[in-house]
């Protein structure tokens, strides 16, 4: 598991994993499986949050 400076801000959707490879169950020619790499939408595999979303609340009735 990585170790984050505790300034960084992790993002809270991927929790710092940004990228994944995904197989398909297919194989190539030479036996390796096919794999696909998917990026993190909300920080697009960065793993930090480089802006702050804003937090709404409901206030009221």
């Amino acid at each position: 598991m990585p170790q984050h400076h505790p300034d960084t801000r992790v993002c809270p959707d991927c929790n710092g994993f940004a990228s994944v490879a995904v197989t398909t169950g297919a194989r190539h020619r030479d036996g390796s499986r096919v794999t696909l790499r998917i990026d993190c939408r909300a920080c697009k595999g960065a793993g930090i949050v480089l802006v702050r979303r804003p937090i709404l609340a409901s206030v009221g009735r």
